[in-house]
């Protein structure tokens, strides 16, 4: 999907204070956060709308949202400017990085919603469930490692599947169809779109001690 640049937004965003633009160095997550509880990641958040959601209705949990566009992260602190949540921070950065931001066993939970594909085989190491992606996870999670992802392309979901179990991860949950199989679901915008089209949404929470 081509993402639309947002006239501006750079210096917009330096107007809010509840987002880390381009952090160069490590994070201390516990003063993100007026209060230390779990902390629950976001990768590729998107507009915002499945973490501010989850920020709302769990305010024991602390959350981050992770996203490398300025223009789609922009979207979600417009949506945040009327709302008080002292438990949701947002960070601009690439996930490649992660690692290099996060201390080691600091994450208690990580959320991958429809992530990019990367189709081409020979850019399968770009895909947010490679084999190179989940270690850095690791690095930066609890034990066990707790994972769930979201996803409409059954390409993307097989070759995860497939990541998942050379990994040795664990499958808790798994469904061919979530909006059939579960209610109450925290979704995304896109989501939204591809379920109201009648596509279905694969999803898979996985955990690795």
């Amino acid at each position: 999907m081509r993402r639309r640049n947002v006239r501006n937004a750079h210096e917009r965003i330096l107007k809010y204070d509840n987002i880390i633009l381009h952090p160069k160095e490590l994070l201390d997550v516990d003063k993100l956060f007026t209060k230390k509880q779990p902390i629950h990641l976001e990768i590729g958040m998107g507009k915002g709308k499945f973490i501010i959601e989850h920020a709302k209705r769990n305010p024991h949990i602390n959350y981050i949202g992770f996203e490398k566009y300025e223009s789609v992260i922009l979207q979600a602190l417009v949506k945040l400017e009327d709302i008080d949540l002292p438990n949701l921070v947002l960070v601009c950065a690439d996930a490649t990085n992660l690692n290099e931001l996060f201390e080691q066993n600091s994450i208690d939970k990580i959320y991958l919603n429809f992530s990019d594909p990367w189709p081409k085989v020979r850019h399968a190491k770009r895909r947010l469930t490679s084999p190179n992606f989940l270690n850095i996870y690791e690095s930066i999670a609890k034990k066990p490692t707790l994972i769930e992802f979201k996803t409409d392309n059954r390409g993307l979901f097989e070759y995860s599947l497939v990541t998942f179990n050379e990994q040795k991860y664990h499958f808790n949950e798994l469904s061919l169809d979530l909006h059939k199989d579960k209610e109450d679901i925290i979704t995304t915008e896109y989501e939204d779109k591809f379920s109201s089209q009648g596509n279905p949404i694969y999803y898979v929470q996985v955990e690795k001690c």
